[in-house]
């Protein structure tokens, strides 16, 4: 693992204590974990950043120490200011590496498309992040899509992805990615001309009801 962060056992709890935490430019945090009961502590504010930071961001195993124990643990979740963007509070869980684990992982875009390339379309990225259960030592850092051979109107879902051995994908396989969507002026001929069409039959189908009603007519 590429981090390790040093933590303290956190005594002193209520808002002014957190205060006081996050003025020495330290964060409360509590750990949370199957094999540990719940552990109020204090982490290095830059540690947290730079870990979110990384590659894996949230998905980033990483030790902790506290004080003889050394534990592995990944950000389960963290509050920030509403209006500064200031991390306030993180709640971190402790991970055993022979469990497997829900996670969400972002998704990336590779390549470029047929459809945008030679045709005039843009790429609509529909999901940014995937739902999937795996050991954490497999977590993957994202889950590349390639797009490279889409057509304008063309579209990927979840179940045209093949993912990493050892990886089980949570979100259900109907849910579209990415699409290659048409400029707005070419939806908006596309949905005139299937109006006229539409227009078009309903006449059709008047003037029938038209005719057949007049033969009724003249019979009678």
């Amino acid at each position: 693992m590429d981090f390790e962060i040093n933590a303290e056992k956190r005594e002193e709890y209520g808002k002014n204590a957190s205060r006081r935490i996050r003025r020495e430019g330290k964060l409360p945090a509590v750990l949370y974990g199957a094999k540990t009961k719940a552990l109020p502590l204090t982490v290095e504010k830059a540690d947290i950043i730079a870990i979110l930071k990384s590659d894996s961001g949230e998905n980033t195993l990483f030790n902790v120490k506290v004080g003889a124990d050394n534990l592995t643990a990944m950000i389960k979740d963290f509050q920030t200011h509403p209006v500064r963007d200031e991390i306030l509070h993180l709640d971190l869980i402790h991970v055993a590496m022979d469990k497997k684990i829900k996670v969400s992982v972002a998704v990336e875009i590779v390549g470029e498309a047929v459809g945008v390339k030679n045709e005039g379309g843009f790429t609509d990225l529909m999901s940014r992040e995937l739902e999937i259960e795996c050991l954490p030592n497999v977590i993957p850092e994202q889950i590349e899509v390639d797009i490279t051979e889409l057509h304008m109107h063309q579209s990927l879902k979840v179940g045209d992805l093949t993912f990493p051995p050892g990886v089980k994908v949570l979100t259900d396989p109907d849910t579209v990615i990415v699409v290659i969507a048409a400029p707005a002026k070419e939806e908006e001929k596309i949905v005139e001309e299937e109006e006229e069409g539409l227009e078009a039959a309903e006449g059709e189908e008047a003037e029938k009801e038209d005719k057949a009603g007049e033969e009724s007519a003249e019979g009678e």
